[in-house]
């Protein structure tokens, strides 16, 4: 090889590569290497978390009620870099979304205790800045406007006559957050857009109403699974336990809402509920889900992760991450080919908050919950 044919290779290799050329599923081998947890502090103060993994293979925790920050590990969770801001003011509406297509990030502010005007902030450097611009959202179909408060981070559809388009969930406040007695007016629904989130439609409400802050993933055949928190329930129909549904059409409408007798929704001795998190692991053509919550009678504590490995239908083993304080959380899992190939993010509200770092195998040594079965290649 001549000396200008060995610059030219040496340059390409120095570059990042852009973000189609980064692998996003991979196999499931990366997660079942030697059982592993660890537990680390992020941030000291405040509230609201999101965790993603972006396309260069960080791993980027989103945080704030009143300063929105980030902070950045490049080595796969072991060590974070310093806080980023992304707004000196506002409220974390969740949802921080990682484009597939560009890699550009995107994470949502909104003014004030929503409903309250919304701020996108875009990221076009791996997390390291962050500027605001002005979006289009269109109402749903009952003309409502969403709001983005506090909802697990988003995606990208990666299947399907709608891949490429971001999702994020959103909900609604119906005639207002407060007193108790307006919980039955609200519910859950989400935002899409195919333009790279310059605007966004809002999809067709949730069927149940009482519904907030909730969760979705893509799952191998395109279909969108969602998992929603809750403040209220019909008489009959218990609060206590997480209501899910699904999407045939990238997150337009949903169907066959139902409650998930298995999966929590916060303590059990209130109907409140608690903001959960939601990952589907990034193994080509498996469903294997995991999900984060409390797993308390009483109070926000017990913050227990449940896997599951049929697209949400079954949730056969759960395992505790953290007996200790443990409220709204958010949960992602590793990039192929990157540092954080194989390993499974969970950022949680604890004094602050903190991030744990473990695997699949980690988590098949937990209990099993007779719901369904561990597939025959996962058993320990």
């Amino acid at each position: 090889m001549n000396i200008a044919a060995l610059l030219l290779t040496l340059t390409c290799l120095s570059k990042p590569l852009a973000a189609a050329e980064i692998p996003i599923e991979g196999n499931q081998a990366p997660f079942l290497g030697e059982p592993e947890l660890s537990i680390l502090p992020v941030f000291e103060e405040g509230r609201f978390p999101n965790i993603v993994i972006t396309t260069r293979g960080t791993v980027l925790a989103t945080w704030g009620n009143d300063h929105i920050r980030a902070r950045r590990s490049e080595d796969g969770g072991r060590t974070w870099g310093k806080e980023i801001t992304i707004a000196q003011s506002g409220i974390h509406g969740g949802g921080t979304t990682v484009d597939e297509t560009t890699g550009d990030i995107l994470a949502f502010v909104e003014a004030t205790h929503p409903p309250a005007p919304l701020t996108l902030y875009r990221s076009k450097d791996d997390g390291k800045s962050w500027q605001a611009e002005e979006i289009t959202i269109h109402p749903d179909n009952n003309g409502n406007m969403p709001s983005m408060h506090m909802n697990e981070h988003g995606i990208t559809l990666l299947h399907g006559e709608h891949k490429g388009r971001l999702l994020r969930a959103s909900r609604n406040y119906g005639k207002g957050n407060r007193p108790a007695s307006l919980f039955p007016t609200h519910y859950t629904n989400a935002i899409y857009s195919d333009d790279g989130g310059k605007t966004w439609n809002t999809s067709h409400p949730f069927s149940e109403y009482g519904t907030g802050e909730a969760t979705i993933a893509e799952l191998s055949d395109g279909r969108v699974y969602y998992n929603s928190r809750r403040h209220w329930a019909p008489e009959g129909k218990s609060p206590l336990r997480r209501w899910t549904a699904w999407s045939k059409d990238g997150g337009a409408t949903w169907s066959k809402a139902s409650i998930c007798e298995v999966l929590p929704d916060g303590p059990q001795d209130t109907s409140y509920g608690c903001m959960g998190g939601l990952v589907r692991l990034p193994i080509k053509g498996k469903d294997i889900l995991i999900y984060s919550n409390c797993d308390s009678p009483k109070g926000r504590t017990h913050g227990t992760v449940w896997a599951s490995f049929d697209g949400g239908n079954s949730w056969p083993v759960k395992r505790l991450v953290h007996e200790g304080s443990f409220a709204y959380s958010s949960i992602t899992a590793g990039r192929p080919e990157t540092p954080s190939e194989g390993n499974i993010y969970l950022h949680f509200e604890s004094g602050g908050s903190k991030v744990a770092r473990f695997n699949l195998s980690w988590i098949l040594g937990g209990t099993k919950t007779k719901d369904g079965q561990v597939p025959h290649d996962l058993n320990r």
